[in-house]
């Protein structure tokens, strides 16, 4: 499409579906379909729900954590993740080859050769079909922690496309400043938020509204377009995941499943909200408006004070999946990232501190040199 040199517009695609609960083959089958869907209808980018291949591990709130059943659940959920590379990952990429569009991809992303190591990621994939890496969500969320372990740092970044940095966060991550400052730091221009089937019942608001609220803040704080790709469940998932009737309540109320919406560098609500069911949400963006909307906030530039606030770059491990060829390399896909200082995750080195505190501050100059890097992860 026309738009300004540089800065097209773009069709945004959000596919909010069901998977086919703890079956990776045929969410992958369905998947690739929603793809070429997407890809004839023109979008540049289609963004999908957390967890997607195979599920996300909704059981455990249904279910005790250490109960046969949610075992049983976890134990299929390592069974059909989804390994770097693998022909899951391979069919993923033909059908973005083949339908033209960048695809950011919510799965659970098993550690080759390992008997349970897990990660919640997002992996992105060009629109040539090919492997750019994945974001691996940095620390799992309450019960999901039973299952994830936390991801690698070098994720923690954006991914070049045919139309800018694309990046994204994947659930309670989208309220987190540092990691959205960190893609702000990176010229986002598109955010693909990733969310679940559904929330816990336990916890207000509900996913839709979530997305809402943490989405327009993203859009607006960083200028750029968010996806807020939401996930849902069909009905017969939804009756071998609910075991009593205030659940079963739950899951059949339409307000608690999908929402799915597309929102605007100025935070406004462009597509959506989606409904319960599947659906591929999609929304037209001028890029150009990601420069209108920077000219008066440019947080990564002139309406930032460097003077004030310091803020420490990623680790220098590129996160390249194992078994890929170096060309994502040569595409512009990885950068290599210095770390000037560890806050908090040593393996991140996400941190903002003050200048007039020169004591937290003091020596980050020479912080490289103090870092234990066998601590930071490698084979991630």
């Amino acid at each position: 499409m026309n738009g300004a040199e540089g800065f097209p517009v773009i069709r945004l695609a959000a596919a909010q579906a069901a998977p086919v609960f703890l079956n990776r083959e045929a969410t992958v089958e369905k998947a690739c379909e929603l793809i070429r869907e997407a890809g004839r209808h023109g979008a540049d980018i289609i963004g999908f729900p957390e967890g997607f291949i195979p599920a996300h591990p909704v059981w455990y709130y249904h279910f005790p954590g250490m109960s046969l059943a949610s075992l049983s659940f976890a134990e299929r959920l390592f069974h059909n993740s989804v390994e770097v590379p693998s022909p899951a990952v391979d069919a993923l990429c033909a059908a973005a080859a083949e339908a033209n569009t960048h695809v950011v991809m919510g799965m659970c992303e098993r550690r080759p050769g390992t008997a349970g190591t897990m990660w919640n990621s997002q992996l992105h994939i060009s629109r040539s079909g090919q492997v750019l890496g994945t974001h691996q969500k940095l620390v799992p969320t309450t019960a999901e922690r039973l299952v994830h372990v936390p991801g690698s740092g070098a994720g923690m970044r954006t991914f070049e496309s045919h139309f800018g940095p694309v990046g994204g966060l994947i659930c309670g991550e989208n309220s987190n400043p540092l990691a959205i400052n960190a893609l702000i730091q990176e010229q986002i221009r598109v955010h693909v938020s990733s969310w679940p089937n559904y929330f816990a019942p336990s916890w207000p608001p509900g996913m839709a509204e979530t997305g809402v609220l943490t989405g327009r803040s993203i859009a607006y704080m960083a200028k750029c377009f968010v996806i807020n790709a939401c996930g849902t469940v069909d009905p017969q998932t939804a009756d071998v995941l609910a075991q009593t009737d205030e659940h079963r309540r739950f899951l059949a109320d339409p307000k608690n499943l999908g929402g799915s919406t597309i929102i605007a560098p100025t935070g406004q609500v462009i597509a959506g909200p989606a409904g319960p069911g599947d659906e591929i949400l999609y929304a037209d963006g001028d890029l150009s408006q990601v420069v209108r909307s920077k000219l008066v906030h440019d947080f990564a530039g002139h309406y930032q004070r460097s003077d004030v606030f310091s803020f420490a770059t990623l680790p220098s491990d590129p996160h390249v999946p194992a078994g890929y060829p170096s060309s994502a390399l040569a595409a512009g896909g990885f950068r290599e990232r210095t770390t000037h200082a560890i806050r908090g995750r040593d393996d991140v080195g996400l941190s903002a501190t003050q200048s007039r505190q020169p004591r937290a501050i003091e020596g980050a100059e020479h912080a490289d040199d103090s870092v234990d890097r066998s601590a930071l992860p490698s084979d991630s």
